[in-house]
């Protein structure tokens, strides 16, 4: 193939994807109003049930980097500016809080726009899990008091999955004093949750605003506590989870709550039940593939999903939300990055329809991922990404002119999209796919 012929190829699928984005961008500029309210949910025994008691199936992803940053998500990261604490303290003091408000917004208001809403759905999904910063409802400036924009961001996120058929979970991604050494809990190095009541103590505080808004909204499917809280022992996290549960439940009785596992499990909680906890679910992260869990490669996914006899797999934690009596929800997962598109596509459907078959609500991570080279390749971690012809550039936050991050932001949004077809296209088939070969 010529340069030329490729070069023109390569525009015509930019002008597609652009066009796409145009017509799901005009196709609202406000939230459709639902056709029907969701059913409140609840969790009984090992299921997740709709309020009439029948079982539905939880199949969702994760909406990162939107209300918490992960640099590495928007082709960003560096030594100097891999967290969002660090941004932020970079746009103090070179433009005054007031301007790095401002600039936030626009962040903000281009990753999340109605095109992803209106795209989100076409996965075959109806859950979404939304990350968030403790600073998105509490005024910094003033603790234990709300912004005056305290609920934009998750009214917004909650209307619009609703109007779209979805339900959501709100996870505290990061924690007031951050609750892991960890870039996603806010700031890099910093953990001080555990060992400061403040912290915690404003995190109760939180949690129950929360609770008091949204109580009677069915289309909150849950509330996750506290994201990989692994800045200090298991027992000692198990403690503090069961505390918060306490305080979140005194405010609101028909939520169900969901309690985070540790590196090594939940055995430090004990039974729910046992101890008088009601409406509850299990949280864990499993990343076969990534994180010391082998390669990404269909073997490590065959053996987690179809319960190898060596190493991890679904039978082991099975057996222990059967013992437990227990819902459970795999809050992270990521099954198609760097597989190719056709097998990403067919591991995708068939570990959401592994998760199900336990009766287990699951959200990959994560919905977008932005990089700077542009397409998907042999699978970025988002479900979609920039095009191919759409280079995301590396700003230095330090010294680029604001029209240069304003630019960064505001691309965010216009950018034309290049999606895992092969996932949308397995996640809507009839017939699941067979990756292992197994027919």
């Amino acid at each position: 193939m010529t340069f030329g012929l490729k070069f023109a190829l390569k525009r015509l699928r930019a002008l597609a994807w652009l066009a796409l984005g145009f017509i799901c961008v005009a196709s609202g500029a406000s939230t459709p109003a639902p056709s029907t309210q969701l059913p409140m949910l609840h969790t009984e025994g090992t299921r997740w049930l709709r309020s009439d008691g029948s079982p539905i199936d939880l199949k969702g992803v994760n909406l990162g980097n939107w209300l918490i940053q992960e640099f590495w998500m928007m082709g960003q990261s560096t030594k100097a500016m891999n967290d969002q604490c660090t941004l932020e303290a970079t746009l103090d003091q070179r433009f005054g809080y007031a301007e790095r408000e401002r600039l936030m917004k626009l962040f903000r208001d281009n990753w999340m726009s109605q095109r992803d809403w209106d795209l989100l759905p076409r996965f075959g999904l109806n859950l979404v899990r939304l990350p968030f910063l403790w600073s998105v409802i509490e005024d910094e400036k003033n603790p234990r008091h709300l912004r005056a924009d305290a609920w934009h961001y998750l009214d917004q996120a909650i209307n619009q999955a609703e109007a779209h058929g979805m339900y959501v979970i709100l996870d505290l991604h990061g924690a007031a004093g951050n609750q892991s050494l960890e870039h996603h809990s806010g700031c890099v190095g910093r953990n001080l949750y555990w060992t400061t009541p403040e912290y915690q103590e404003r995190t109760t505080w939180l949690w129950q605003q929360i609770a008091a808004r949204y109580k009677d909204r069915s289309a909150v499917a849950g509330y996750s506590l506290l994201n990989e809280p692994w800045g200090t022992t298991e027992g000692h996290m198990a403690a503090v989870m069961k505390n918060l549960y306490v305080n979140v439940r005194a405010v609101d009785p028909n939520h169900v709550i969901i309690l985070p596992g540790y590196h090594s499990g939940i055995d430090a909680y004990g039974d729910p039940a046992k101890q008088g906890q009601t409406n509850v679910a299990f949280e864990m992260h499993f990343y076969p593939g990534f994180f010391g869990f082998g390669k990404p490669e269909a073997k490590v996914h065959r053996d987690w999903l179809l319960c190898a006899p060596t190493g991890r797999n679904v039978c082991e934690w099975y057996a222990r939300m059967m013992a437990l009596d227990a819902a459970f929800y795999i809050g992270e997962f990521q099954p198609w990055a760097e597989l190719g598109p056709e097998l990403g596509g067919q591991i995708t459907r068939v570990s959401y329809d592994t998760y199900a078959k336990y009766g287990w609500a699951a959200t990959s991570w994560s919905y977008k991922v932005f990089n700077n080279r542009g397409g998907q390749g042999k699978g970025t971690w988002g479900l979609v990404t920039n095009a191919d012809s759409v280079a995301v550039p590396l700003v230095d936050f330090a010294a680029a002119p604001k029209s240069e991050i304003e630019g960064l932001f505001s691309l965010f949004g216009s950018a034309a999209y290049e999606p895992q077809q092969q996932v949308i296209d397995w996640m809507n088939k009839r017939v699941a796919p067979d990756p292992f070969h197994l027919r």
